[in-house]
């Protein structure tokens, strides 16, 4: 087992050379801000440091190393020459309070994305600081707030469909919005009849996702923006599976009036443990001066920070986003160029490949074709004693990640899986020989699942124990 850092502290090294010269703090720094005695780190040198860090990164499941069949995480691969590019000197050392005269090349990418993604989602402007899916949403939802404060409208309601994104409730409700659940139909899609039943004047809005959570394009969603558009009310489009409709179709061709992109997903930057990551967000021409400021305008001659909107919500990300996702983003859209359509076409092909392979030995609530991913469930194999939860443990030890577990929750015991169009047919086949294999497992000696992981540099852990109560501070030898 690998030792903290602090354990293999010894007196005196240190990872570091500065010169004999007291350098004193005071001179540079208030002294009510200085510590009164030295803090407790570990001293090591630095050969032990690299060391160290590299043991811990060898212990972890990256996508270099393994398959994650992640459900609307698309865990792709990311190209390696988007690291390079984001690294470069002018793009890396570049300070976000220099002058835009001084900022040419940064301001003229930003334009260049913005535009990209204009077109890539029909929507007439954008806004690339939001940092994140989420933070898209809330930024949406404080534009539609706006919106109708603006027109005297006192709209009170967002209509969010059962098969949502788990954070779509929570941006609406952090905007001060009453949240109306409508319930699927059998076949996974949005019930009009009851959207009908809920829809008045009071509706600010409808919050969709679509394909939608299970993997299912709503196919009634232009009587659906025909119905919101008719009272007035305003449609939001969650982009985190735009991974299944690039150059197929848009939110535009929908009818949504806002959407999010998440650009550490489907534009193949890096994503998880909390970050990097951007949600840029486009509206339709109307909700254009809603928009944080400030967007990246050309005047013909300049690229330039605009911060004349007339009625915008403001910031809502310091300085201008995470400038470093929006390099590899618009690197990624510059290679694929059109083929962005194949990454679409390969991702529902994937999806729809394994969904087959897999649906004979496990319950598929809704077996229709899907698009870039797909939700089994495990209730035949819980009522041999082995649910969904130790399915995911077992495939561990293997050397795959687990897919998406107990979302949507509309599927008892789901399993949302997302191949990605980065995975190889053989990789797939592989997947599915372990998935297979784990079935016949649980059939002939359930109790021997229950077991896993065995292989995994950390064994079994309590999920809940560990979320509600973490230990992340070391206190010498307990």
């Amino acid at each position: 087992m690998t030792s903290v850092i602090f354990e293999k502290s010894k007196i005196g090294l240190s990872a570091i050379s500065l010169c004999e010269e007291e350098i004193k703090s005071q001179n540079y720094v208030d002294e009510k801000y200085l510590r009164i005695k030295d803090a407790i780190l570990p001293e090591v040198s630095e050969l032990e440091v690299m060391r160290h860090y590299k043991e811990l990164s060898d212990k972890n499941f990256c996508i270099e190393s393994g398959f994650y069949p992640l459900g609307s995480c698309t865990m792709k691969y990311n190209p390696k020459v988007n690291e390079f590019l984001c690294n470069l000197e002018g793009f890396l050392n570049l300070h976000p309070n220099q002058k835009d005269d001084d900022c040419q090349g940064a301001l003229e990418l930003m334009y260049k994305l913005q535009e990209a993604l204009k077109n890539i989602t029909g929507m007439d402007a954008i806004t690339l600081q939001p940092a994140a899916g989420a933070h898209g949403e809330l930024t949406g939802m404080m534009i539609v707030k706006k919106y109708f404060e603006t027109r005297g409208e006192a709209r009170t309601k967002v209509i969010i469909p059962d098969s949502a994104h788990g954070t779509n409730p929570a941006s609406a409700a952090m905007c001060g919005f009453e949240v109306v659940e409508i319930k699927s139909l059998p076949n996974g899609q949005v019930d009009v009849e009851a959207l009908k039943a809920v829809l008045d004047e009071s509706v600010a809005a409808i919050m969709l996702t679509n394909p939608n959570t299970l993997g299912l394009f709503e196919e009634n969603i232009l009587e659906i923006s025909k119905l919101m558009h008719e009272k007035g009310a305003l449609l939001y489009y969650d982009g985190a599976n735009s991974n299944a409709i690039l150059g197929y179709t848009n939110p535009a061709k929908m009818g949504f009036d806002i959407v999010h992109l998440n650009l550490h997903k489907t534009f193949s930057t890096p994503h998880g443990g909390g970050g990097p990551g951007a949600g840029p967000v486009g509206v339709v021409e109307k909700l254009k001066e809603f928009l944080p400021v400030p967007i990246v305008s050309f005047d013909g001659e300049k690229y330039y920070r605009d911060y004349a909107l007339k009625n915008s919500i403001g910031k809502v990300k310091a300085f201008y986003g995470n400038f470093g996702v929006l390099v590899r983003a618009y690197a990624y859209i510059l290679m694929m160029g059109n083929d962005l359509k194949r990454v679409s076409e390969d991702a529902v092909l994937n999806a729809n490949y394994l969904k087959e392979k897999l649906k004979g030995d496990f319950l598929l609530p809704y077996d229709a074709p899907c698009m870039h991913e797909f939700v089994l469930s495990g209730d035949r194999q819980k009522e041999l004693g082995v649910d969904t939860l130790h399915i995911a443990k077992r495939l561990m030890d293997d050397k795959f990640h687990p897919p998406t577990v107990y979302f949507p929750l509309i599927v008892h015991e789901a399993m949302m899986i997302e191949p990605t169009e980065t995975e190889s047919k053989e990789r797939l086949d592989e997947f599915v020989a372990v998935m297979l294999k784990i079935a016949r497992e649980i059939e002939q000696n359930p109790d021997e699942v229950l077991n896993h992981p065995q292989k995994t540099p950390v064994k079994r852990v309590d999920e809940t124990l560990a979320a509600r109560k973490p230990d992340l501070r070391w206190i010498g030898n307990k």
